[in-house]
C-alpha cells in the first residue's frame, strides 16, 4: 500500500512538472509571437502616419497620401486582429493572471466609451447608460472588466442601425452584478447564439455580412467573464436586437 502511494505521488509530481513546462512553453511562444508580429506592425503604422501627415514635406502626387492612409488603416485592422487572436490564445491556455479587486463600473464605462468614440461617430450610434452615478461596483480585474465592456459595446454598436442607440444598465443580483448591453439591430435566431460564442464565428453569412472582423469579440468577453468568476449570457430573436448580460461578482 505504501509503495502504491509513493508511486502515485511520484506520478502526480511528474505530471505537475510536465504541465508546468508546457505552460511555460505556451507563455514563451505567446511572448515571441506577440513581439514578432507587433514590432513590424508598429513600424508600418508609425511610418504610414509620417507619410500621411507629410511630416518631412509633400509627397507629390495626391494618390501617395491616400495610399499611405490606406496602409495605416489596414495596419490598424491587422494589429487589432493580432491582439484578439493572442488574447484568445492566452485565455484558452489560462496564461493570463487576473487580479480581482473592487472596480468602479462608472470609471470603466467612461474609459471604454472614450476609446470607442471613433466607432460611435462613424455609425452615428448613441450609447445610453441607465442609472449614471448610481451604478454598482464589481469585483474584477480592471483590464479584464474594460475588455469585456469594450467587446460587448463594440459588438452592439456594429450591429445597431446607423443613428441607433445602445443601452447599458447594471443591477445587483444575489451577490453578483448583471451588466446588460442591448442593441436594437436585426437580432439573430436563438439557435445561433451558442455558435456566436465560438471563436471566428460571425452573426451573418460570410458572403453577405455587413460588419468586418474575425468574430472574436464575444468569445473574448465570454472567456474573460469566466476567468473573473462570472459568466456571459446572450439573448436575441429576429427583429429584436441582441442583449448581452455579463454577470460579475459584486464588490464586497
Amino acid at each position: 500500500m505504501a509503495e502504491a502511494d509513493l508511486t502515485s505521488g511520484a506520478e502526480t509530481r511528474a505530471r505537475a512538472r510536465i504541465e508546468a513546462a508546457l505552460d511555460e512553453r505556451r507563455r514563451s511562444f505567446l511572448r515571441m509571437v506577440s513581439h514578432e508580429l507587433r514590432t513590424p506592425l508598429n513600424s508600418i503604422l508609425g511610418f504610414s502616419e509620417i507619410l500621411t501627415a507629410e511630416l518631412y514635406g509633400p509627397l507629390g502626387q495626391p494618390q501617395y497620401k491616400e495610399y499611405a492612409a490606406i496602409i495605416h488603416a489596414s495596419g490598424q485592422k491587422l494589429l487589432k486582429l493580432v491582439n484578439q487572436v493572442l488574447e484568445i490564445a492566452r485565455l484558452e491556455g489560462n496564461t493570463i493572471e487576473f487580479d480581482a479587486a473592487p472596480e468602479s463600473l462608472e470609471a470603466a464605462l467612461d474609459d471604454v466609451l472614450l476609446a470607442l468614440q471613433p466607432d460611435l461617430a462613424a455609425r452615428g450610434v448613441e450609447v445610453a447608460v441607465c442609472g449614471r452615478g448610481e451604478l454598482p461596483a464589481v469585483t474584477a480585474d480592471g483590464r479584464g472588466l474594460r475588455s469585456v465592456l469594450r467587446e460587448l459595446i463594440h459588438n452592439a454598436v456594429v450591429f445597431s442601425p446607423e443613428g441607433g442607440e445602445v443601452t447599458v444598465s447594471a443591477q445587483p443580483h444575489n451577490g453578483f452584478v448583471d451588466i446588460v448591453i442591448q442593441d436594437h439591430g436585426e437580432g439573430v435566431d436563438p439557435d445561433e447564439l451558442a455558435r456566436l460564442m465560438a471563436p471566428f464565428e460571425q452573426g451573418e453569412n460570410a458572403l453577405t455580412r455587413k460588419a468586418e472582423g474575425a468574430g472574436l469579440g464575444l468569445p473574448i468577453a465570454d472567456l474573460t467573464c469566466l476567468a473573473m468568476g462570472g459568466r456571459l449570457k446572450l439573448t436575441s430573436a429576429p427583429g429584436q436586437g441582441l442583449t448581452a448580460t455579463a454577470r460579475l461578482p459584486a464588490a464586497r
